[in-house]
């Protein structure tokens, strides 16, 4: 279009960004790295696919350790359309439905908004923009699946930041725009956004294509609202072609972002992808990292893909396979352990990625960077020993005997026994049948012992061995303790918890009668609760195919699978019917595994003559023997084992888990892995054990 006429200056905001396009325009960029191997994954980090994965954010930070490329994918085309400098830092995001929560000149007023909003669900990005006044900032949060959506938080927004609006009201933004046209530079286009100025709509440089700007004012809500908005910047503006621009048109909205920074407003390039089904992939040279500040700010290797899902922005790093394990194995195991347990766990990991990059579970990516797939955390990890055994088992997968690609299911601990697919999925996989895996117990081998004892007040908990001496028994035979340095703590399970309170503290000569001794809760042993029948009434909402019953009197397992599994539990009577086995480990309070026994503390049973046996529970009535040895009636019910360990019985009914292993337990077990690697089984040994049925094979 034609030059207009304007005596307002470029701006800090505008030579800011020309500066970075100047600089692009003639920065080599590396060629890319000679990669043999073809096989890559897809990693998402950032999306919402509702209940299959959720993890988003605003916008995400990307720091390029080398000069960086970033290519605009759309309807099949790719065309490189900036370059992002070594050493610097961009931010990302979508353009969709969103709020616009405060624009103000003063920036002690925005970063103290920045501020409260990071404290709530609608997170906020903050911009500078020169305007013919001055700089101001605007505060936006989002995106939002939809304009309803928006709504909703424009309200929520507008009652958080009630005290800095004085009045005023957050306001809906959709990702409706209208065009001024295209320009000849983006500073043509940067000094025509500045002297645009109407009422619930803003206005944004944008790139286009390489080398090509426009300026848009919006965002509008829906069609409608894009056409009022035309009308009234056309009689604004009436030199000016105004057009609306079509939502599939792929573009940059361009924006200098200040929010990392709340201290002074140091803006950084931000670039707001939009366009339907439009792609932006950020390549390095190759070999150097790529760091995400939204992910703790750890590094990755390979390509970073940005695009808009479900409308929320999806962040996908695309890398080579081996590269991939590198991290993963490190994240699953410690790099401390046998070549050979590392050796099984790369084989796994491998064959668990191709079978389910295989799948694309999550459209746009086979894997996500969590435990729902497999432990990803960048370069951080990376160690000597681990890339080892992943090198030395390069394309090595798990194939089962129709030829394909066995998924190589793992876990942390099975417990001294794997599971068989019928108690974690309720049907039968001949892959995953249950062995003995008895080198969990490694897990246990450097941890201390724990005592159950009863206090003198009538406070039941554990004490580690370690702070403890033994003096004497009690008439009833029962060992009795004391401590030996001052402020012992009592605690709640038979482990260290420092986000948990302890239940007392013990100084030497403090009476304590040992019940039990146990091991440290652990991966391979441990011990959950006690909860109360309120609290499993509120875990399983939700969980169970028939509303479970409440309160909950009576709580026991009624079926088990072939290594001792949990498969069916019932409360008063009636079955906890969850979809499959394994639900039962997040339906009771997130249990570690489903092998498991459990401890009624309300409740006791005694074998009378002739093998009857016969329940009772606490009543003041009986006499117990305290912690002191002194005899009381109305105190906690001792009940005693033939093992001379003892428990106490509580008055109100409440519910203790007693369990092996840590995960789902089929497949390989790691801990497992390690003690066989340590008896000498190489990993294919190893694997073969876990995996029944299956060949290993070089892709």
């Amino acid at each position: 279009m034609k030059s207009i006429n304007r005596t307002f200056s470029l701006g800090r905001w505008g030579k800011g960004i020309l500066a970075g396009f100047l600089l692009a325009g003639v920065m080599h960029l590396p060629a890319a790295a000679d990669q043999s191997d073809t096989t890559h994954v897809r990693v998402a980090m950032y999306m919402d696919l509702g209940s299959t994965y959720k993890s988003t954010t605003p916008a995400v930070t990307l720091r390029t350790t080398a000069a960086a490329e970033a290519r605009f994918a759309f309807n099949s085309v790719v065309e490189p359309w900036l370059q992002l400098r070594a050493g610097g830092t961009t931010r990302f995001s979508v353009n969709g439905y969103k709020v616009k929560a405060l624009e103000a000149a003063d920036w002690t007023t925005v970063a103290a908004v920045v501020k409260k909003l990071q404290g709530t669900s609608d997170k906020p990005v903050a911009y500078a923009v020169d305007q013919a006044g001055g700089t101001v900032y605007r505060v936006y949060t989002g995106p939002y699946v939809s304009a309803a959506e928006a709504q909703k938080a424009a309200d929520r927004v507008s009652q958080t930041l009630s005290a800095s609006l004085k009045g005023g009201k957050a306001e809906a933004r959709g990702p409706l725009f209208v065009s001024a046209g295209s320009f000849a530079s983006l500073a043509e286009a940067a000094i025509l956004s500045q002297t645009i100025n109407v009422q619930h709509a803003e206005a944004v440089a944008v790139m286009t294509g390489p080398q090509q700007y426009a300026v848009w004012v919006g965002g509008a809500l829906s069609a409608s609202e894009q056409a009022a908005l035309q009308t009234e910047l056309s009689g604004l503006h009436p030199g000016i072609s105004w057009a609306p621009v079509n939502e599939n048109v792929p573009a940059l909205l361009l924006h200098r972002d200040v929010t990392l920074n709340l201290e002074a407003p140091a803006g950084i390039d931000h670039y707001e992808l939009s366009g339907e089904g439009a792609k932006l992939t950020i390549q390095d040279d190759g070999n150097s990292p790529i760091q995400v500040v939204e992910r703790n700010a750890r590094s990755y290797r390979g390509d970073f893909e940005i695009s808009k899902v479900n409308g929320q922005l999806a962040l996908v790093n695309e890398l080579p396979l081996e590269q991939y394990l590198y991290s993963v194995v490190a994240g699953e195991v410690p790099s401390s352990w046998p070549q050979e347990a590392l050796k099984a766990q790369a084989v796994a990991a491998r064959s668990y990625a191709l079978y389910n990059s295989g799948l694309n579970k999550f459209k746009v990516a086979g894997l996500v960077d969590t435990t729902l797939s497999q432990v990803y955390n960048g370069t951080e990890k990376e160690v000597s020993s681990i890339v080892q055994a992943v090198d030395a088992t390069a394309g090595e997968v798990l194939v089962a005997a129709n030829g394909q690609i066995v998924e190589g299911i793992f876990a942390s601990n099975s417990g001294g026994v794997t599971a068989d697919s019928s108690e974690v999925w309720g049907n039968v996989n001949p892959i995953y049948s249950s062995v003995p895996s008895d080198g969990d117990e490694s897990a246990q081998a450097s941890l201390k012992s724990w005592y159950q004892v009863l206090l003198s007040n009538g406070i039941t908990g554990y004490v580690r061995e370690d702070n403890t001496v033994l003096n004497g028994t009690t008439p009833a035979g029962l060992q009795k303790l004391t401590v030996t340095t001052s402020n012992v703590l009592v605690r709640k399970l038979p482990l260290i918890q420092s986000d948990v309170e302890p239940l007392e503290k013990l100084n030497p000569g403090d009476p304590a009668i040992v019940l039990d001794k146990v091991p440290e809760s652990s991966s391979y042993v441990w011990i959950r609760g006690p909860y109360s029948s309120e609290e499993l009434v509120k875990t399983l909402k939700g969980k169970t195919s028939t509303e479970a019953p409440s309160p909950i009197l009576n709580l026991e397992i009624t079926q088990r699978g072939p290594s001792g599994r949990v498969t069916q539990v019932k409360a008063n009577g009636q079955p906890l019917d969850v979809k499959y086995p394994d639900m039962y480990r997040s339906a009771l309070n997130g249990l570690p595994s489903t092998l498991f026994d459990i401890v009624q503390t309300g409740r006791y049973t005694v074998q009378g003559a002739g093998g009857a046996m016969g329940t009772g529970t606490d009543t003041s009535a009986t006499t117990i023997q305290s912690a002191s040895g002194k005899t009381t009636a109305g105190g906690k019910l001792v009940v005693m084992s033939g093992d001379n360990t003892a428990r106490v019985v509580e008055p109100t009914n409440q519910f203790v888990f007693v369990g092996r292993g840590n995960g789902h337990g089929l497949g390989l077990s790691q801990w497992g892995a390690k003690g066989l690697a340590d008896s000498g089984y190489d990993y294919r040994q190893i694997l073969q054990h876990y995996y029944q049925n299956v060949t290993i094979v070089k892709e």
